[in-house]
């Protein structure tokens, strides 16, 4: 009763059994009935560690808080079991593999939000590494195949301006970003899930193939003109470099559009946005840089041009998430 009082008062849910009435049931049926079971009051060792094994075997990942020595073998056996610092012994310290140092419950939610906030951005970053990696390869295999450019659309001092002035800094901001709206309401991701899954692969192989279409098409149009090769360079320079700025914005959240007001949140990836732009102006501008990286000047009308060929990629990206992401999470 006491323990049934207390879950209600904190807003557990589920009904309270007592450790004899769990003891009694199978193991079928504490499979069926587990998910309406909130509390189970006045335990023995071996309830708990049946308890975990049962939750084990439906394939979820279990913690396990304790700080006597009758918890040792439940938090050993749990995948995460955590003793308490202040009030727990030294058995239940050493079968665990946390020790929560406060004993404040308030603490391991805060570890979990961090800790699928860290994945969350490790995910955004490998998104927009990936895209733009797929976007490198297409664009020089099509330029080899089509003769554009002479089979090299952009030259070795280039592609390094791209990858460490352009690419770099939103790339650092999408790893540090801060924790998305909702983040704790969703449901834990099963532990067998892939990083890449097929969905993942062909959003990105899609933004990449776009990447490289944009480019190549402008690259093309420009020497089918009988512009110089410098002016062919440049064009996809610029064109290919401004995919990137779009892409960290469209992978940077899959159920989410463009035009939420998430997307300009993170002051650290809109400063590193503007810094990704103006590096990616330089070169086309000041003398030495142009020399050193065979680039020409654009005027005002060809770089919109090249935005707005390179928003494709944007469009593309956008209508793949409303497609496959944004409405999947909506019947969810």
């Amino acid at each position: 009763v006491t323990a049934a009082a207390i879950a209600k008062e904190l807003g557990i849910p589920g009904r309270a059994i007592t450790g004899q009435e769990f003891a009694a049931m199978s193991d079928e049926q504490l499979l069926k009935e587990i998910d309406d079971i909130g509390v189970v009051a006045r335990v023995a060792p071996e309830h708990k560690v049946r308890l975990v094994k049962i939750l084990q075997g439906r394939g979820e990942i279990v913690a396990m808080t304790g700080d006597g020595v009758n918890d040792a073998p439940a938090l050993k056996t749990a995948n995460i079991g955590v003793a308490m610092g202040i009030t727990g012994t030294e058995a239940s310290k050493e079968a665990a593999a946390m020790i929560l140092t406060d004993d404040n419950f308030a603490t391991i939610v805060k570890a979990v939000e961090l800790g699928r906030t860290i994945y969350d951005n490790l995910l955004k970053y490998i998104r927009f590494q990936l895209a733009q990696l797929v976007g490198f390869i297409v664009t020089f295999l099509g330029s080899a195949l089509l003769n554009i450019a002479g089979g090299i659309p952009f030259l070795p001092g280039q592609i390094l301006w791209i990858n460490f002035l352009v690419d770099a800094p939103p790339g650092a901001a999408l790893g540090m970003d801060k924790p998305s709206a909702g983040l704790m309401a969703r449901k834990p991701r099963p532990a067998s899930a892939s990083i890449i899954d097929r969905k993942l692969a062909v959003w990105l192989g899609l933004g990449g193939i776009t990447m490289a279409v944009v480019t190549l098409g402008i690259m093309a149009y420009a020497q089918s003109r009988g512009d110089s090769l410098e002016l062919v360079r440049t064009l996809g320079y610029v064109t290919f470099s401004l995919t990137h700025i779009y892409a960290a914005l469209s992978y940077r959240f899959p159920e989410r559009s463009i035009f939420s007001m998430e997307t300009f949140n993170n002051a650290r990836l809109n400063w590193s946005l503007l810094f990704a732009f103006v590096a990616i102006l330089l070169p086309t501008e000041i003398g030495f840089l142009q020399r050193g990286m065979q680039l020409v000047s654009l005027d005002f009308e060809t770089w919109l041009l090249c935005a707005a060929l390179a928003s494709v990629m944007l469009w593309v990206s956008e209508g793949f998430k409303l497609i496959f992401y944004r409405r999947g999470s909506d019947t969810e």
